[in-house]
């Protein structure tokens, strides 16, 4: 382990993940995500650009007075205008009046920006970028320069990018970060130029780098620009922002503490990580990414039974750290690539006592094999596989009996909606019943169906609801009489779990996946008693 340095976590959630496709964030989301990024303990929280819409600015407004325990609220902005002395200038104005400790202000460090997008001469953008810094840091403010493209400055003119951050540190800034805001720059890139600019900057200035993801390699440009020299980093929880998105601190932070011995976080905070992730993807309404490393549902699960095997012997086999370091956990899927490694373990996961070598064992393999060659998939359907589990074992005891359901789709007229109805027929401890509901769609209606003639029985279903509907089609050149996966997500707002039909028919592919969403919960709630 190499000897513990501090490095500061720059976060820009709230500003540059803000710029990716389909994020947006209201003031209230912000000011969690800011309170969670504080109790996480990063350095900086980078709050928006005040000057840039009204929304960053109430958000600046709502934490004034707040007390944050580990994070310095940050604004963004740029230098001032070319025409303007930094007292006149609103966007440097703007800047203060949002009232945060720190100020993150870019300015131009590639001469193509400076002729082209500023159109001015070369020494007018230094002198902006010198007395912009020079007057937020005489109004008390700490002021961090965002060197914007300039690795892309660095390889077209290095002695003008160098000669950008040189003007920053005379106007008054502690930290100048190193911006790779295309996205392109490669690793063996960032390191040879990052040792440059640390030998040809004063010891007392910090170096930070700012990634994009262009080129997939802004984590690890990140990590590479670390060994030579930087302590500070900037990157987005989850990698969110404009094209590729930002260098993501979730792979930054796990990489830094746990391969490097490089603290970025007071101490015990990183087994927190995975629910941060989960915290803003939730707020952000994204999906989130299933194989994201450290934090992603799938980072730790285990699908071959030569793997399983090895895992559970020494989880150093097939696992770079141990998950609980970053709060993840280990998962084993089953499928027709498992092995007798895979059943022992999903069975001690729901508590089911079995012998590896017993017949049941073998039996509930084969079974298994034998099903996902028919198109089943467990590993998303972990409910099905415990039921499938418990009627191989002879341990299901159905909880209600199905008589029959009738799904029936009307269209009345070109421009009329479709109306779906569902009437199903159960029988609970000898007694039937029979109930009709109306749906959005054959599924839901059939779902709703069933939740009416069963509340009765077992009112805790009122606490299930369905999360995540999907169909696949298998052996697609059938058509439309093509054998159809489904997939049902569902959750009581305890926990999640999965289950899975099959079958050339829609309708009962989805029935199958229903009734075993429904029995696992029943299951469950049983089990409780």
């Amino acid at each position: 382990m190499n000897k513990i340095s501090e490095v500061q976590i720059y976060d820009t959630t709230l500003r540059d993940g803000t710029q990716a496709e389909g994020v947006s964030f209201s003031r209230a989301d912000k000011i969690r995500i800011a309170e969670q990024l504080d109790t996480f303990g990063v350095a900086y929280v980078e709050g928006g650009w005040p000057g840039s819409n009204p929304k960053d600015m109430e958000f600046f407004e709502a934490v004034r007075g707040r007390t944050f325990k580990h994070a310095k609220i940050t604004a963004f902005g740029s230098t001032r205008r070319a025409s303007n002395p930094p007292f006149e200038d609103h966007n440097l104005r703007t800047l203060l009046e949002a009232e945060t400790p720190a100020i993150a202000l870019f300015g131009k460090s590639w001469l193509l920006h400076v002729h082209q997008a500023l159109r001015v001469e070369p020494e007018v953008n230094l002198a902006m970028i010198a007395d912009s810094c020079a007057f937020l840091k005489d109004q008390g403010r700490e002021v961090i320069f965002d060197a914007e493209h300039f690795f892309d400055g660095y390889f077209d003119h290095p002695e003008y990018a160098l000669a950008s951050l040189h003007k920053a540190v005379e106007g008054g800034a502690s930290t100048v970060v190193l911006c790779d805001t295309n996205g392109g720059t490669m690793p063996h890139q960032i390191e040879q130029v990052c040792r440059t600019v640390r030998d040809a900057l004063p010891g007392q200035v910090v170096l930070g780098i700012h990634c994009h993801n262009d080129g997939d390699c802004a984590a690890a440009n990140s990590i590479m620009a670390v060994l030579a020299g930087a302590t500070h980093v900037h990157g987005t929880i989850n990698g969110i922002g404009e094209r590729c998105g930002n260098a993501d601190l979730c792979s930054i932070i796990a990489a830094l503490e746990l391969k490097l011995g490089r603290r970025c976080l007071p101490e015990g905070k990183l087994v927190h990580l995975r629910e941060l992730s989960t915290f803003v993807y939730d707020l952000a309404n994204l999906h989130p990414n299933m194989h994201q490393p450290y934090v992603g549902k799938s980072a730790f699960a285990h699908k071959g039974g030569i793997h399983v095997n090895a895992v559970q012997k020494d989880s150093r086999t097939y696992e770079h750290i141990a998950p609980e370091k970053v709060g993840n956990s280990r998962r084993v899927l089953v499928s027709d690539l498992a092995g007798g490694s895979n059943i022992m373990a999903k069975a001690a996961e729901h508590s089911i006592s079995l012998d590896q070598k017993s017949d049941e064992a073998r039996e509930i393999l084969a079974e298994l094999k034998r099903l996902e060659g028919q198109g089943y998939e467990y590993e998303a359907a972990d409910a099905s596989f415990f039921l499938l589990m418990q009627k191989m074992l002879k341990k299901h005891a159905p909880f209600f009996t199905l008589e029959g359901f009738r799904v029936i789709v009307e269209k009345r007229g070109p421009q009329a909606p479709c109306i779906s109805e569902a009437t199903i027929k159960i029988t609970v401890d000898e007694e039937t019943e029979l109930a009709a509901a109306e749906g959005e769609g054959p599924v839901n209606a059939l779902d709703c169906a069933l939740r009416k003639v069963l509340h009765r029985f077992y009112p805790e279903i009122s606490q299930v609801h369905l999360r995540d509907f999907k169909v696949r089609i298998l052996e697609g050149e059938a058509g439309t009489a093509a054998k159809t996966r489904v997939l049902i997500e569902s959750g009581d707002g305890r926990s999640i779990w999965g289950t899975v039909g099959v079958s050339e028919n829609i309708i009962e592919a989805s029935w199958q996946a229903l009734l075993d969403s429904v029995e696992y919960v029943l299951f469950r709630k049983e089990a409780e008693q």
